[in-house]
């Protein structure tokens, strides 16, 4: 088989999982035109995996935990494995005696958020720009019924396959694509989670849309992006990068982001956080060496990123989806 054929077929136990036909039709072509010429190299380095039984693990800790008796030839082997597929930058992961100190400590914003969103137990869930699935990990932990999670980062997807090699649970699964490019007006998930994802779109009020779209009536958003302060109708478009970043469009206020939910529809918009990222949240490591955000803000003053922008303040607001359609608000003239 060539690597996209072999790809599709890592991907059937979990097209097996998901009743909609749509979707295997939109991530078997996806994989089919892939041109990437790291393809087979990183399933080469999947290969080298250990053939395992499906180990014990926690998905309730900070960690995700990964148990096992391994041999000294399977952690060698596991963690070769993981070392090509650097830079890890979503994590923590522990698998044996091996510790994934990804560049994020995404245990921090999932803690801050986990008990002020709608419980996911029995929920289906999908998770957009997901790279390599360590917060639908944490969704699984909590009780969620299904993670799909898209992401159009090879890396990323070849991570995730990394870690499920060893758990085997077929109903979390990371697809190599876009939000814009999944089935239109699903309308079938529980939970919709877009988390650092909204500042690197264009056209922000498309991607509320789309995530809308992928709700059922009465279903729950959660969406995560950067923010500034400012009042209703403030948005800041960055002239040039934004923390060396060069996809970065518009970060708009609490109030202006509040107000774009309710215009697409959405309803009972609350802020559930709002933080400053620090170096302590995110930072180069072992798994992910080089720069990260020190280096991104003023060295003289970390309120400020490098380029004089405001600096990565973030904020977490949940929105429900009506189980009617509502018009909006009328007011008094």
């Amino acid at each position: 088989m060539n690597p996209q054929e072999n790809l599709a077929a890592l991907y059937e136990p979990y097209l097996l999982q998901i009743d909609c036909p749509k979707w295997r039709e939109t991530v078997l072509s996806t994989v089919a035109a892939m041109n990437d010429g790291n393809l087979p190299i990183m399933l080469g380095f999947l290969d080298d995996l250990p053939a395992l039984k499906p180990l014990s693990h926690r998905l309730t800790e900070d960690n995700v935990i990964i148990d096992g008796n391994l041999t000294y030839n399977e952690q060698q082997k596991i963690t070769a494995a993981l070392r090509h597929l650097m830079p890890w930058r979503k994590g923590p992961f522990t698998i044996g005696d091996i510790t994934i100190d990804a560049e994020w400590q995404c245990h921090m914003k999932w803690n801050r958020i986990k008990d002020k969103i709608t419980s996911l137990k029995n929920r289906s869930v999908l998770d957009v720009g997901s790279n390599n699935g360590y917060f639908g990990w944490r969704m699984r932990g909590a009780g969620a019924r299904q993670i799909i999670g898209v992401d159009p980062a090879l890396i990323s997807v070849m991570q995730f396959f990394a870690i499920n090699h060893l758990i085997q649970d077929y109903s979390h699964v990371v697809f190599p694509l876009k939000m814009e490019d999944i089935p239109a007006k699903l309308e079938n998930f529980d939970s919709v989670f877009s988390m650092g994802v909204l500042y690197h779109r264009r056209g922000p009020l498309d991607h509320i849309n789309e995530l809308y779209e992928a709700l059922r009536a009465g279903g729950e958003l959660v969406i995560e992006t950067l923010v500034v302060e400012g009042e209703d109708g403030m948005a800041f478009m960055p002239p040039g990068r934004y923390a060396r970043m060069n996809n970065v469009w518009f970060l708009p206020s609490v109030a202006t982001l509040q107000t774009w939910l309710e215009k697409i529809g959405f309803c009972d918009v609350k802020l559930i956080d709002l933080h400053q990222t620090t170096p302590e949240e995110q930072r180069a490591t072992e798994w992910k060496p080089g720069v990260s955000l020190r280096e991104y803000l003023d060295p003289d003053d970390i309120n400020k990123t490098i380029e004089g922008h405001p600096p990565p303040l973030r904020a977490t607001l949940t929105a429900q989806k009506p189980a009617t359609a509502q018009r909006l608000k009328r007011y008094e003239l």
